[in-house]
């Protein structure tokens, strides 16, 4: 194959192929075949572009925007042909969660092994981040209030340790 120049019988087939609605995957394919030449679908396309074939937009992926049922796209208010978008509703306000617990506030440096680790502080550049520092909960890095904020009601585990076991294959 030779690298910027292709001979004027694989531009006419290359031509006779997209004229035909083949993809440019499979006009390089029969181009290889038949010439027994090595072209990727990249060249394919790049020799195209420079013969004037490829179009912009020839992809023939299906329209992002939905079809209505007599088959015409939905109009943007404008009259531009953009679809037309749902109009915004406010959210619901997120509802905040939180335990009646005074944290100690300790440092990272202060904590004991058996102290809760649920931070405070950290929000603002500079600010200094504390832990809550009561006792923790068995079996959870917080104390009981914290581990209930953290994990809510539908915890799936909240007893003892998981014990694994190693099954074989069928």
């Amino acid at each position: 194959m030779e690298p910027g120049n292709w001979a004027s019988e694989h531009s006419d087939a290359l031509r006779d192929y997209f004229l035909k609605g083949m993809s440019f995957a499979e006009i390089g394919r029969e181009i290889n075949a038949r010439f027994g030449t090595d072209y990727t679908r990249n060249a394919v396309i790049g020799r195209a572009k420079r013969m004037g074939l490829a179009a912009p937009g020839r992809a023939s992926s299906p329209p992002i925007a939905p079809h209505l049922p007599n088959g015409v796209f939905p109009q943007h208010p404008s009259g531009k042909g953009e679809a037309s978008k749902p109009p915004l509703v406010p959210a619901e306000p997120a509802k905040l969660r939180c335990v009646g617990i005074r944290p100690r506030l300790v440092s990272l440096l202060a904590l004991k092994p058996g102290d809760c680790r649920y931070p405070y502080g950290g929000d603002k550049d500079g600010e200094p981040i504390a832990f809550c520092g009561h006792p923790r909960r068995p079996g959870s890095s917080y104390c009981t209030p914290h581990f209930h904020l953290t994990s809510g009601p539908d915890t799936a585990r909240t007893t003892g340790p998981v014990i694994l076991r190693l099954v074989a294959a069928a």
